[in-house]
């Protein structure tokens, strides 16, 4: 790490303690309300990607235990209601019989995998069984990891970022309390601590205060953001951003839009305007069309990314607030039926809770009985 990179690591550190706007914690809500975005949450420590700034010398199978350790803990939830059905619906069972495969599947469907996803994943159960190369609880709960971290291998893709002459512009998506604004300003602290050029775009310009939480992630972590009047048309200030970024040799544009509920035809519309715009002044761009899912809201979560998929072609996934709900299998599910590429997964507060999805460690966390990793900090 250069002197440079130090020092601004520890600027960031400092910038981070000081005062905080809480990220209130959101309901689950139903597929037909709106609900309330989330206010600014301005994370403590600072991390360079895949680099935790305090311990540069880690080597790289303890930074893997710490990457499993923290999603362990962000997991709590799930994977303690999930792993405890699991258990009971196989105790006592030496063979997998009618009544265990129905407890199975509803305890699949009660994590949220979804009806699709959890009759597969017990057709290739009792499949196994009947061929008699499962005969114990254990067996079928390994069985059943390999074939969830088989299921989320598919769909493994972190966001890399392309760098050339032009931005690398990054639209995000989502419905108001998905976490959206909050993750853009996630993804922008740590390219801007990667020492890159980053702007930040208000388009959700209906709603004066994701305007203003932008605008105060932008100045504590020190990214320019460009902002219109209060609802002003988003696509003028995107195209005003765009001739910005293009003219000041900006590497990325992150770009906020509005997060009204997803089965308003209208402002579906509005959100293809904006990425045409993006396109207008820059071929090819937006180069990731990023959708912002709250995991809490579990079978919802794939009726919404089915639905923005269908009015603009989604290129990638972040799936928030994992750490606060036991819905956490709604990741499962969307793997499955979407195909979706996911770029992230956020499992706390801080910004390096905000991680690259990797299924193999997923996996390996939701299926986990090691509670003594659950008090890792």
């Amino acid at each position: 790490m250069t002197e440079e990179t130090k020092k601004k690591s520890g600027f960031f550190r400092r910038l981070f303690r000081k005062d905080r706007l809480d990220e209130p914690e959101q309901q689950s809500s139903p597929v037909t309300s709106e609900p309330k975005e989330d206010a600014a949450h301005i994370p403590e420590v600072m991390e360079e990607p895949g680099k935790p700034v305090e311990s540069t010398d880690q080597d790289e199978c303890g930074e893997s235990q710490e990457n499993l350790a923290r999603l362990q803990t962000g997991l709590q939830k799930t994977r303690k209601g999930f792993l405890r059905s699991l258990d009971e619906a196989l105790l006592g069972k030496k063979e997998l019989d009618e009544e265990a495969i129905a407890r199975l599947e509803e305890v699949l469907v009660r994590a949220d995998v979804g009806v699709k996803t959890a009759y597969q994943l017990l057709e290739s159960v009792s499949d196994r069984v009947k061929r008699k190369e499962l005969n114990d609880p254990e067996r079928i709960l390994a069985h059943l990891q390999e074939l969830v971290r088989e299921t989320l291998l598919s769909v493994e893709a972190p966001l890399r970022v392309g760098y050339g002459s032009d931005p690398f512009v990054v639209m995000a998506l989502g419905v108001n309390g998905s976490g959206k604004t909050t993750t853009i300003a996630k993804i922008a602290a740590r390219q801007k601590l990667a020492n890159r050029k980053v702007m930040m775009v208000a388009g959700d310009t209906f709603r004066a205060a994701a305007v203003e939480q932008l605008t105060i992630w932008g100045q504590r972590i020190g990214c320019d953001v460009v902002r219109g009047k209060e609802k002003a048309d988003p696509s003028s200030v995107v195209f005003e951003a765009m001739e910005k970024a293009i003219k000041e040799d900006y590497e990325i544009v992150l770009i906020d839009t509005a997060g009204r509920l997803h089965t308003r035809i209208p402002l579906m519309e509005e959100l293809k305007k904006v990425s045409r715009t993006v396109t207008k002044k820059l071929p090819g761009a937006p180069h990731e069309t990023l959708l912002v899912i709250d995991s809490s809201m579990g079978q919802n979560a794939i009726l919404q990314a089915r639905t923005f998929n269908e009015a603009i072609p989604v290129t990638g996934l972040a799936l928030t607030k994992l750490d606060g709900t036991a819905k956490g299998g709604v990741i499962i599910g969307i793997s499955n039926e979407l195909k979706i590429p996911i770029r992230y997964v956020g499992i706390g507060e801080k910004i390096d809770d905000l991680r690259d999805f990797n299924a193999r460690q997923f996996a390996q966390a939701l299926f986990s009985k090691d509670e003594g990793l659950d008090s890792f900090d």
